[in-house]
């Protein structure tokens, strides 16, 4: 063939890239031809799979009486975070609920007042429910929070004698208060905004925080276990 030719032959196969539909030619799209020795394996191929897998060791896990561990990212029962100066991370902008494919979740905000603050900014998830005979565990919700306040623990045994049950409420999911932190509701930290938290400035509850809980709640179980931070946010003067 000559180079004219060849280049034509070229040019014919640029043009047909770039967007003319060749023609229909079934044995490019099937499958390649086989050798002698596939031809002869080809009508025993289908049970490789079988055959190899009769070979393995069997493993058997003795579930309930041996728990094997999930893997890390394991996407088990939800869980709702704290910030480390205990106010809820949970804003109840209902992002979580409109992600769910299932339905699953409900959500009710509130403001935080002067008096009960729950969370930082300006709402708080006052209602906060996940229906696991729904829940698909997809992981859409934690995916869609904005401040990363619902995430998913490695925790699968969910089953109960009843329905209702199994309609986790808000105490139900938050995470457990952690040594150190001061139960909400009480202030944000002095000289601080919701941005601070989000940022993970906030290290802790400061005096002021413990020192106002003290006085609306002196027998709250949270002010013996409260660790005040000298300085609250990182950087701070």
């Amino acid at each position: 063939m000559s180079e004219a030719s060849k280049g034509g032959e070229l040019g014919r196969r640029d043009k047909r890239r770039r967007g003319e539909v060749a023609k229909y030619d079934p044995e490019a799209l099937g499958p390649a031809k086989k050798g002698p020795i596939g031809q002869f394996f080809a009508p025993v191929a289908g049970f490789g799979v079988t055959i190899s897998s009769m070979f393995r060791p069997t493993v058997t896990e003795q579930y309930p009486f041996e728990k094997v561990p999930t893997q890390p990212r394991y996407h088990g029962r939800h869980q709702l975070n704290r910030y480390a100066d205990g106010l809820e991370k949970c804003i109840g902008c209902e992002l979580c609920a409109w992600a769910c494919p299932a339905d699953a979740i409900y959500v009710e905000a509130g403001n935080n007042t002067a008096d009960a603050q729950y969370s930082p900014g300006e709402r708080y998830g006052r209602v906060y429910q996940i229906n696991y005979l729904r829940c698909i565990f997809c992981g859409l919700c934690i995916e869609a929070c904005p401040t990363r306040a619902l995430t998913m623990t490695n925790e699968y045994e969910l089953t109960g004698p009843t329905r209702e049950g199994l309609i986790f409420e808000k105490q139900d999911l938050l995470a457990p208060m952690l040594e150190g932190m001061l139960a909400a509701p009480h202030p944000m930290v002095e000289g601080s905004d919701d941005d601070d938290y989000y940022r993970g400035e906030v290290t802790g509850p400061t005096r002021d925080q413990v020192e106002w809980v003290r006085e609306r709640r002196p027998h709250d179980p949270t002010l013996p276990t409260a660790r005040p931070v000298g300085l609250a946010r990182e950087g701070a003067k």
